[in-house]
C-alpha cells in the first residue's frame, strides 16, 4: 500500500492548476460571432470600443471621439499611426452634455478658470481661479469650437470615471499633457 503525503506546496500547486485549466480550455474554444446578434465590444477597462470611421470620413489632422457613456476619450493621429484611449470625467447630467461635432480651436498650458454665466447664476460667489493646484482645469486645456466647452486636466483625480463636470471632458493631468502634445489645433472632435 502506498502512502500519500500532502505538503502545502503540493496542495497549492494542485489548487492553482484547477483554477487555470478551465480558463485555458475556454481560451481554446473559438466560435464565429452570429451576424444577427449585435454585440457591443468593451476592452478590459469597460470602455466601449470606438472606430473613427463610424464618426468621420477621414482622420483629418487628428481625430477625437469622447464617449460620455463609457467615460473614455479616443484619439487617432492624422496618419493613423497613433491611437490612445484615456479615462475621463463627463458632465453631471444629460442637460449639461453637448453632443455633436466640433474641433479644437485653441490650446493653453496653465489655463485660468472663469465660471460660466450659468454657473454664476447657481453660485454667485464663485470667482475666477488662476493657474495652479486649485484650478479646476488642471495643467492643460484644449478649447472646443463650442463656447465654454473644454477638454482639460484636473487636480481632483476623484472626478475621473464619474459624472462630475458642468459640461467639459476632464482627464488626469498626465493624460491631458500627453493628449495636448498629440492633438494639434484643428483636431476634429465628436462627443457622443
Amino acid at each position: 500500500m502506498t502512502q500519500t503525503t500532502l505538503s502545502r506546496r503540493g496542495l497549492l500547486a494542485g489548487a492553482g492548476a484547477t483554477l487555470v485549466l478551465p480558463a485555458a480550455a475556454r481560451a481554446e474554444q473559438v466560435t464565429e460571432p452570429d451576424p444577427a446578434v449585435e454585440v457591443t465590444r468593451h476592452n478590459i477597462s469597460s470602455f466601449t470600443t470606438q472606430d473613427w470611421r463610424d464618426h468621420f470620413d477621414t482622420l483629418g489632422v487628428a481625430t477625437i471621439v469622447a464617449d460620455t457613456t463609457s467615460r473614455a476619450l479616443h484619439f487617432w493621429s492624422g496618419d493613423g499611426s497613433t491611437y490612445r484611449i484615456f479615462p475621463t470625467s463627463v458632465p453631471k447630467t444629460d442637460e449639461l452634455t453637448k453632443r455633436g461635432y466640433t474641433e479644437i480651436v485653441r490650446k493653453k498650458v496653465g489655463p485660468s478658470w472663469t465660471p460660466t454665466p450659468s454657473q454664476l447664476q447657481r453660485f454667485p460667489d464663485w470667482k475666477a481661479i488662476p493657474p495652479g493646484p486649485d484650478n479646476p482645469l488642471g495643467t492643460h486645456a484644449m478649447y472646443l469650437g463650442w463656447p465654454a466647452y473644454i477638454i482639460h486636466g484636473t487636480h481632483d483625480t476623484r472626478k475621473i470615471g464619474r459624472r462630475s463636470s458642468d459640461g467639459c471632458i476632464g482627464l488626469f493631468n498626465e493624460n491631458i499633457a500627453e493628449l495636448f502634445e498629440l492633438a494639434p489645433t484643428g483636431t476634429q472632435v465628436r462627443l457622443i
